[in-house]
């Protein structure tokens, strides 16, 4: 097959290592190190630039693992392809070639993330280098216990809030967040603006805009990491977090997150049941979160690709009418994030 017709990429994950990482990327096929504390496998990424207390800065862009553009990034497929691959989606303006409009990660969160917030949109439009960072979480893995902080809670004003930051009362700040239990198969959508952090224990899926922009402003006392305190009231929107949503009992499909930049959807297949895969002339990201598949070509475009937990694929928008998910075993779920 030419490299110049779009088929389904893979790519190699960008493993980092966190303060607050575990070791249950391995679980999902990472190439995770005996005593390695691995927060971040980043499957999908076309960033020009990064922040230095996140990715350590400069570039990350996904390197494709199979086929004709093995060894080559994202970032040369959307050269190539254009609109062949991005289908309806807009790239991320970068001066020349767009960038992929998608970041796709799985979190390992051991330990409490700090607590966080990325740039509101008016704080974005008026301060260079602040880039919108709209994000959604699914609970693949939780300890008893665990917690997703998210909002604020309802009546807490930003004086109150404000003071308990400046006077490092880190309990009242926690007390003040919307904290509810972590449970598996739901999905946490995260505006930009929405003050946020994993609890220890939990392990997710994230979709989410193409940025790397964080303000810190609780770090449960840990120390040598910078906190944001300015630049985070500037941004938080001070108010409750959009409520968890899931696949209900009984379907096959259903419509986890919508928002103005991406859609993601959650998919069941069984037994001698394929699935679509996406909407025509939508690219998607296909990432199978549990059991053993693979995805096929109803006319023959593309070879069937393995799919087992852990895995992501990039369906180019010229192929998300074509492409379909299948299994021999029980069941394989995957997530679909299109734009």
């Amino acid at each position: 097959m030419s490299s110049t017709h779009p088929y389904p990429l893979a790519f190699r994950p960008i493993l980092l290592e966190k303060v607050w990482g575990g070791d249950r990327l391995a679980r999902f096929g990472k190439p995770v190190k005996p005593a390695q504390k691995i927060g971040e496998s980043w499957e999908l990424a076309d960033l020009s630039t990064t922040s230095v207390s996140g990715a350590g800065g400069g570039a990350a862009r996904s390197v494709i693992s199979d086929g004709p553009m093995a060894g080559r990034t994202l970032h040369d497929a959307v050269a190539m392809w254009g609109h062949h691959l991005l289908g309806s989606a807009r790239p991320r303006s970068d001066g020349g070639v767009g960038q992929f409009p998608l970041l796709v990660k799985y979190l390992d969160a051991m330990e409490n993330l700090s607590v966080q917030v990325h740039p509101s949109p008016a704080y974005a439009a008026q301060h260079a280098g602040a880039n919108l960072k709209t994000e959604c979480w699914y609970i693949l893995d939780a300890t008893p216990g665990a917690v997703i902080y998210k909002g604020v809670r309802e009546g807490v004003t930003r004086e109150r809030f404000e003071r308990a930051l400046r006077t490092g009362d880190g309990a009242g700040v926690v007390d003040m967040l919307g904290a509810v239990p972590a449970k598996v198969g739901e999905c946490h959508n995260l505006p930009s603006g929405t003050v946020h952090a994993l609890g220890a224990g939990v392990l997710v899926a994230e979709v989410q805009t193409p940025s790397d922009t964080t303000y810190r402003v609780y770090d449960w006392g840990r120390s040598g990491r910078e906190l944001h305190i300015e630049q985070a009231l500037a941004c938080i929107d001070f108010g409750p977090a959009p409520k968890a949503t899931m696949l209900g009992a009984g379907q096959s499909r259903a419509r986890l997150v919508t928002t103005e930049f991406f859609t993601l959807d959650s998919l069941v297949t069984h037994q001698s049941r394929p699935s679509l895969v996406g909407d025509p002339g939508r690219c998607a990201v296909v990432m199978a979160v549990s059991g053993r598949g693979r995805l096929l070509s109803t006319t023959g475009a593309f070879e069937p690709i393995a799919l087992e937990a852990g895995r992501t694929l990039l369906v180019a928008g010229a192929l998300a009418g074509d492409a379909r998910v299948e299994t021999d075993s029980e069941e394989l779920r995957v997530l679909v994030a299109s734009v």
